[in-house]
C-alpha cells in the first residue's frame, strides 16, 4: 500500500507522521483492499479556533474511492475524527458488499438486524429514483443552477466537452467539478 502524507500550510514532523501511520494502520484492519492512501493535513489561520487543522483522506482501492474530511482545533483530534468517519464508511460499505453477496436485499437484512437487535443501525436503500434531461451548459451556468435550486451538487452536460459532469458546493464555500472518465 502506498501512503502520501502531503502538509499545506503545515510543517509535517516526525510526531504526525507516526502519529499517522499509527491511525491509518486501523482503516486496513477493516479493509485490506486498499492500495493507495493519501493524508492530506492543512492548517488554516481561521477566526474559529475548531477549524484550524484539516485532515482529508483518501482511500483508493481497485473499484472504490472512499473519502473522509474532518476539522478540528488540534491536529492529533482532526486525524482521530477523519479515521473514525472513514472507519465507519467501510465497515457501512463492507456490510453492503456482504449483504449483496449473500443475496440479502436491504428489506430482508432489516428484517434480520430487528431480530438480532433492537436497533437497526445505518442500514440505507434506495427510496426514490428522479429522471431529467441533462441540457448542455458551461460550469458557470450548472453553478448558478443550483445556487438556484438550492441544492448542493448539479449534474450537467459540459457545453466544451459533451460530457456529464457533476459540480458540487464544498465545505468552505467554494466549488469542485467532477469530470469523469471511463477506463
Amino acid at each position: 500500500m502506498d501512503v502520501q502524507l502531503t502538509g499545506k500550510n503545515f510543517e509535517m514532523n516526525s510526531s504526525v507522521r507516526e502519529y499517522v501511520g499509527k491511525k491509518i494502520k486501523r482503516l486496513t484492519r477493516y479493509f485490506n483492499d486498499i492500495e493507495e492512501m493519501k493524508v492530506e493535513i492543512t492548517e488554516e489561520n481561521t477566526r474559529m479556533p475548531k477549524d484550524r487543522y484539516t485532515v482529508q483522506i483518501t482511500l483508493v482501492s481497485k473499484r472504490n474511492i472512499l473519502r473522509g474530511e474532518e476539522r478540528a482545533s488540534d491536529i492529533n483530534l482532526a486525524i482521530d475524527k477523519a479515521v473514525k468517519l472513514l472507519a465507519r464508511q467501510i465497515r457501512r460499505f463492507k456490510g453492503r458488499l456482504i449483504r449483496k453477496g449473500r443475496g440479502i436485499t436491504a428489506e430482508q437484512a432489516k428484517e434480520e438486524a430487528i431480530g438480532k437487535y433492537e436497533q437497526i443501525g445505518d442500514l440505507q436503500q434506495i427510496v426514490r429514483v428522479k429522471k431529467f434531461t441533462v441540457k448542455p451548459m458551461s460550469t458557470e451556468e450548472a453553478a448558478e443552477q443550483m445556487e438556484l435550486l438550492s441544492h448542493d451538487f448539479y449534474l450537467f452536460a459540459n457545453a466544451k466537452t459533451g460530457k456529464l459532469n457533476l459540480i458540487y458546493r464544498r465545505k468552505a464555500g467554494n466549488y469542485g467539478l467532477i469530470e469523469p472518465e471511463v477506463k
